[in-house]
């Protein structure tokens, strides 16, 4: 070879060495400067080399790494996965080269790879691995954050009180919460691929469909409804829910349908609607009472006054007439005050049981031949403390109601009973009174009623009579007086099974007073009465009944009249009777001014205000005398004597 060939060969050489080198600089920068772990080990598992990301992320030395075995750097659980992979590489399976382990790092922590590798050959046989190592335990982390988060939201959603269900655009179930489950009673999987519109009322699913229906056209939109669903029992449920259209989002691709019961709520809804119509009535009876009972005080009592002077059998029957009318006109406006809780009511303790069979013959005639009346009043004492005239009226109008419910005769049932019911029926009662009960059930086999009539049964003036039948006031008057009384009445019915009415009053100890005495035992006297009543003709009125029963009277028309008389008047004065409400000064105030003067007077008040007029005035304290207008002659003459005849020490 000559010379200049020999040369050039020479400088061949070198510049493919020196471009070798520096090939092997810019590998070796690289794979020095790389953020993975790159390194080799031989055959059996010895480390050959480590870069600075190794060093950095294993805590190990190039030094001390190259005196360890992978052995003792790869997590014991996973080496064998990694000497897997080496002897599949080994063996010419590439697939898969890519795969995790866990190694432990110098201080004992544990850091996740995602590995790959490949073989070193040389002179074609293989003589070692090389191996890239990427540290995912960032990527780990936020795993974990996204299922620990993935969890949480799915208690939250398993667990929500709030039904969540998951409808695609043409409406079927892709997923239902496990509160859906507990709401109407179908599981998830009885639910998945039906149509969400099923179980909607169908009086309601147009409406619903339509909201739907509208969400759809709109991405991102939210619509709400309130409707009736099925329960898997096929009972019924008042629900309130919203769609929120989320098709257009990957993450979800459905509509977002949240619903709950609001059963509750519209049942207490429906309780308050009742209570403020009981109220509104209950003011318009309240503002008509007063001024109605003293035109019927003075009907019934002139009444009364003329029918022993009228001899003529033809007026006498016509000033009866007029009695009648007025006795019907006083029950109406009873009636009106006891279902909106403003009657004034005279309690007493009363035996329930002893009081249905002193009634049993009016009831018989009451409801006719047609209806049998079984009196039921069970074995132990049952004590109330009520109205007894109003006791009587609830048991006559359920009567009454009953003996309707069926036209072709029938069966009307009235049991008592005395309970102390558990927490178990109380939670499903919870307006029944505390403690123990008397329960008055009063059944009949009538037709029933349906769930709409139910609903409305204890409104004023709603009736199911024909025309001029009824004034649906009866079940109102129920309502009202047991509501008064401190009770509670429910009813159970359905078409076709009749119907119950449960009457539910506190239970009392005490034994029933002695019964009044009758008008017969009743004599006049000749006691000083001052008399105070702002309306004239009521003034003239009970001034000539007293005056007829031998007492002496002085009548005034306010409260500083009277107290003028009675400051001008030297001798006793043995009963105040006065009006509670009068124009300047009230009954209860002229009582309070007059008793410094004359310490000896009792007092007795009447008025034909409701109850919560005469309460505000301090009158409707425990033993305070009270007359409720309109009174008729015996009724004032009974309640005269009374408290005159009153031991001292209970004034």
């Amino acid at each position: 070879m000559k010379r200049a060939d020999l040369e050039r060969e020479t400088e061949r050489r070198r510049q493919a060495e020196e471009e070798l080198r520096r090939s092997e600089e810019r590998y070796q920068e690289v794979v020095e400067n790389a953020n993975d772990i790159v390194y080799t080990h031989d055959l059996a598992g010895n480390f050959t080399s480590l870069n600075r990301a190794g060093e950095r992320i294993t805590g190990y030395t190039r030094a001390e790494a190259l005196k360890l075995n992978m052995s003792q750097v790869v997590a014991p659980e996973h080496l064998e996965r990694a000497q897997e992979m080496i002897r599949r590489k080994l063996s010419g399976d590439t697939e898969g080269s890519t795969y995790e382990l866990e190694i432990v790092a110098k201080d004992g922590r544990r850091v996740p790879l995602e590995v790959s590798s490949r073989l070193i050959r040389r002179d074609g046989k293989p003589t070692g691995v090389q191996g890239f190592g990427r540290d995912i335990s960032d990527r780990r982390r936020a795993d974990e954050a996204l299922r620990a988060s993935e969890e949480r939201f799915r208690a939250l959603v398993e667990n929500s009180s709030d039904a969540i269900v998951l409808v695609d655009a043409q409406g079927s179930v892709l997923y239902q919460s496990r509160s859906a489950e507990r709401i109407v009673g179908y599981t998830a999987e009885e639910r998945r691929g039906r149509n969400a519109l099923e179980l909607v009322h169908p009086d309601d699913r147009a409406a619903v469909a339509g909201k739907l229906g509208e969400c759809r056209a709109r991405p991102g939109s939210i619509v709400s409804a309130e409707f009736r669903g099925r329960r898997k029992d096929g009972g019924w449920l008042y629900l309130e829910g919203t769609a929120a259209n989320r098709l257009s989002d990957p993450a979800v691709a459905a509509i977002v349908i949240n619903y709950r019961d609001v059963s509750a709520r519209r049942s207490l809804e429906e309780q308050l609607l009742q209570a403020h119509k009981m109220e509104a009535v209950g003011r318009l009876a309240g503002g008509i009472a007063h001024d109605f009972n003293n035109l019927l005080t003075a009907i019934l009592g002139y009444g009364d006054l003329m029918l022993p002077k009228l001899h003529d059998p033809t007026l006498r029957g016509k000033m009866q007439e007029i009695r009648k009318a007025a006795e019907r006109a006083s029950a109406l406006t009873r009636q009106l005050l006891a279902f909106s809780r403003k009657q004034v009511l005279v309690p007493e303790v009363v035996e329930v049981g002893a009081l249905i069979a002193e009634l049993s013959k009016m009831l018989r005639r009451l409801i006719g031949e047609d209806v049998e009346l079984v009196a039921l009043p069970g074995p132990a004492p049952a004590a109330v403390r009520a109205d007894r005239g109003q006791l009587e009226q609830v048991l006559m109008n359920l009567a009454v109601n009953a003996r309707d419910a069926m036209p072709r005769g029938g069966k009307l049932t009235i049991e008592v009973a005395v309970a102390d019911p558990d927490e178990a029926f109380r939670k499903d009662h919870p307006d029944v009174p505390r403690g123990s009960v008397v329960m008055i059930s009063v059944s009949d086999t009538g037709q029933g009623m349906d769930a709409e009539v139910r609903k409305h049964i204890f409104e004023p003036f709603f009736t199911t009579k024909e025309l001029g039948r009824g004034t649906g006031l009866g079940l109102a008057t129920v309502y009202g007086i047991v509501k008064q009384s401190g009770g509670h009445v429910e009813v159970d019915t359905a078409p076709g099974r009749g119907t119950t009415f449960h009457i539910f009053l506190p239970a009392v100890e005490a034994p029933p007073p002695a019964p009044a005495p009758s008008l017969d035992a009743v004599v006049g006297g000749s006691e000083t009465v001052l008399l105070v009543e702002d309306e004239a003709a009521l003034r003239s009125l009970a001034q000539e009944i007293l005056r007829d029963q031998g007492y002496k009277v002085m009548a005034a028309g306010s409260g500083p009249e009277a107290l003028a008389i009675a400051g001008s008047h030297p001798a006793a004065i043995d009963l105040l009777v006065t009006d509670v409400v009068m124009p300047g000064m009230d009954g209860r105030e002229l009582a309070d001014r007059l008793l410094p003067i004359h310490p000896e007077t009792r007092c007795l008040f009447m008025s034909g205000y409701t109850d919560d007029a005469i309460v505000r005035r301090g009158v409707r304290e425990e033993g305070m005398p009270f007359l409720q207008k309109p009174f008729t002659i015996d009724a004032l003459a009974l309640k005269v004597r009374e408290v005159l005849d009153e031991p001292a020490a209970t004034r």
